[in-house]
């Protein structure tokens, strides 16, 4: 077998592993490579029992950290990752919540801190690619906005990780989904704003995850608690297998030759 390789997700809270990277992730698990996942805070803002929001009077949010986080132990045990690290962050809230106030936040703590202690992991686990979000947190979220600066930046400092993504959504398949969705009956809310997803000229790699769909899809309903956010466990299967089938990025740099556009992670790394 070709010489094992590592891959490394840095997310932001339990359950971001699985929409944009549980896929690339069970298929390096899957061919014998090394796959590690990154989770930054431990989703205290998440739902609460009987969806209860964290303005609602009685949500508890370190109980909701304690459920969450159980659910990512068997998210990450159905897409075959073996190696979990946890930074402990407190989960920052959506942009404009109260709770981004909170010191502790994970939005607030300094950038070199929390780069700091994710470079102690690049040193650990010696990642030849690593994967997160884009400099917007793809859509604005304050927790994932500070994952990709806290990745870029331990990236930078170690200089170990060959390859570097970031997570995309291409619009036109968001397009796509929303107007199958609409077809099937499906009431997925306000019309897409114009700027939502990232420009199918932008992305350089595509890759073919369908072997690992029906994983993705338990490993998402692994996190039960937060279903009610989960708007793609509630569209038509077939639309389902469209969508979980591929994960798209935007290569940010590569020390290695590999040619774009890419369909593969490890593409210029493989013997």
């Amino acid at each position: 077998m070709e010489h094992p390789l590592t891959l490394m997700a840095v997310h932001a809270h339990p359950d971001d592993e699985v929409l944009g990277t549980g896929g690339v992730l069970a298929r390096a698990a899957a061919e014998g490579h090394r796959a590690v996942l990154v989770t930054c805070t431990n989703g205290e803002q998440g739902d609460d029992a009987g969806g209860l929001k964290p303005q609602d009077e009685g949500h508890d949010a370190e109980g909701v950290a304690r459920v969450r986080l159980a659910e990512l132990r068997e998210s990450t045990s159905i897409l075959g990752i073996e190696h979990v690290e946890l930074l402990g962050y407190r989960d920052s809230g959506m942009v404009g919540w109260s709770t981004n106030e909170d010191p502790r936040a994970f939005a607030n703590v300094p950038v070199e801190d929390a780069a700091a202690r994710l470079a102690e992991l690049m040193e650990k686990y010696r990642p030849d690619v690593v994967v997160t979000y884009d400099d917007n947190g793809n859509y604005g979220h304050p927790d994932h906005i500070q994952a990709h600066r806290i990745a870029v930046a331990a990236a930078e400092s170690t200089g170990i990780p060959r390859k570097f993504y970031e997570t995309a959504v291409p619009r036109s398949g968001i397009e796509t989904m929303f107007e199958e969705a609409k077809k099937s009956g499906l009431d997925l809310g306000d019309e897409l704003p114009d700027d939502f997803g990232t420009p199918d000229e932008l992305i350089t790699t595509v890759v073919d995850v369908s072997a690992h769909v029906q994983r993705k899809r338990k490993a998402l309903e692994a996190h039960a608690s937060q279903g009610e956010n989960i708007f793609l466990l509630r569209i038509p299967d077939d639309v389902q297998a469209r969508v979980f089938g591929f994960e798209a990025f935007v290569r940010r740099y590569s020390h290695v030759g590999a040619a774009l556009p890419e369909n593969d992670l490890f593409a210029g790394l493989r013997d």
